[in-house]
């Protein structure tokens, strides 16, 4: 009866956080053609700001796991925000200097805090209630990370686009020295004003949650219920196969709903679409995954089962692939746009299938997990590298694999409890 009673006040919270996630995550969708404007970057050293972002979760997701244990759920959350602080700041030494590895290290530190905050969060909104219900949970919590990844692109935009930059950036090659070097200057020191707001909102929310009344929840005890307690009695988190298939499942994942979020800009773009229009397509495509989170909240588990979601979502990710590739302009566009549609449900899918029954290892498990966000930093940069050999069209089928293993574990994989000997 408490958790039912005290359920509300932690969901608003973690509702909150996961705001704060969706808003610096998508910011990358614009910081991606703008650095490679304001830093004179190809496409491939461009999508080093998903990799240096995202890599972070491999690196830092351990750690974490160790943070949050030392901690504690609350505690560990505030420091999240707090380094998430620090990486915010990092970008006013590298506007001030134009010097892309310093954005790199920037970008680094952000994606550190982050990786804390979601080491603690996804299995918190999982166990919060049952575990059949969990992805409507998460589709909740969704809803408000794709609403702030709606309004991050456009908020960013609202300080780094101006008028006549279009024209600007094409008669860079014709420009003097000197007067090319004050317009990039300019184009970098934009970013300042933003990241400055964003540092101290977060230390705000920080000092806001240490002294909330955020219970704490036993990890253990949540996944070691009497018929599970097989599953727990297992001495390694890798002697469970669907976990492992989980962890891949997200890489793929995260690498498919990353490249459809940050390079679909930068697609208009080589389109020849001006990026007074090209800036809105990475909200189009987070208000397609919040259409996709509603029909989960309304569906799961009542109408349909969690894997079934995900089934039907792989399909769609490699219909609407197909037919972004096979069509032109802004009907092609607009499939990369439906990508986000296509991906809502995976992530609140997986995690509940992959770490149910973990009992002791969920701590553990949920940290391979979130490394498995590193997906977000390898296939992008795949997509730019096929991006300069061919073009941008051809290299969304990166995408195909990706949504063919995502239906492997919707089938099979999420079945799968032993390893055959």
């Amino acid at each position: 009866m408490t958790k039912q009673k005290t359920a509300l006040g932690p969901i608003f919270i973690i509702g909150i956080l996961f705001f704060i996630l969706g808003f610096i995550t998508w910011l990358n969708g614009l910081l991606i053609p703008y650095l490679k404007t304001a830093c004179e970057l190809t496409n491939f050293q461009a999508l080093f700001v998903a990799f240096a972002f995202y890599i972070s979760y491999t690196v830092m997701a351990l750690p974490s796991s160790w943070i949050i244990d030392k901690l504690g759920f609350k505690n560990g959350l505030s420091t999240g925000l707090w380094i998430m602080s620090v990486g915010a700041l990092v970008f006013i030494p590298a506007a001030y200097s134009r010097e892309f590895t310093i954005f790199l290290l920037g970008l680094f530190i952000l994606g550190t805090g982050m990786a804390v905050l979601q080491t603690a969060v996804n299995p918190y909104i999982t166990i919060l209630g049952p575990i059949e219900s969990a992805a409507k949970r998460i589709s909740i919590m969704g809803i408000a990370n794709k609403l702030a990844g709606a309004i991050a692109p456009l908020a960013l935009a609202y300080f780094v686009v101006h008028e006549g930059d279009d024209a600007a950036i094409k008669n860079l090659a014709n420009m003097l020295p000197a007067d090319k070097e004050l317009f990039l200057n300019d184009l970098a020191e934009r970013v300042i004003n933003p990241y400055i707001g964003m540092a101290v909102t977060l230390i705000l929310v920080g000092i806001g949650l240490k002294f909330s009344n955020l219970p704490e929840i036993d990890s253990e005890e949540n996944g070691n219920s009497a018929k599970n307690s097989k599953q727990a009695d297992k001495d390694s988190v890798f002697a469970y196969p669907y976990l492992v298939f989980g962890v891949i499942t997200l890489f793929m994942y995260v690498g498919a709903e990353v490249i459809a979020g940050d390079t679909i800009i930068r697609y208009g773009q080589s389109l020849n679409i001006p990026m007074e229009t090209a800036k809105n397509f990475t909200t189009y495509t987070m208000l397609g995954m919040l259409v996709g989170y509603v029909i989960g909240i309304a569906l799961i588990p009542r109408y349909i089962s969690q894997h079934k979601a995900l089934q039907v979502s792989a399909i769609l990710g490699l219909t609407f692939t197909l037919m972004a590739i096979f069509t032109s302009g802004f009907v092609s566009v607009f499939f990369i746009a439906l990508l986000g549609l296509a991906n809502a449900l995976v992530w609140p899918a997986v995690w509940p299938l992959a770490i149910h029954g973990l009992g002791k290892h969920l701590k553990t498990g949920s940290a391979l997990l979130v490394m498995a966000i590193s997906g977000g930093a390898v296939l992008p940069l795949v997509w730019g590298k096929l991006s300069d050999i061919f073009n941008s069209q051809t290299a969304y089928w990166v995408l195909i694999p990706s949504y063919l293993f995502i239906l492997f574990f919707a089938t099979y994989g999420y079945k799968i409890k032993e390893w055959k000997k």
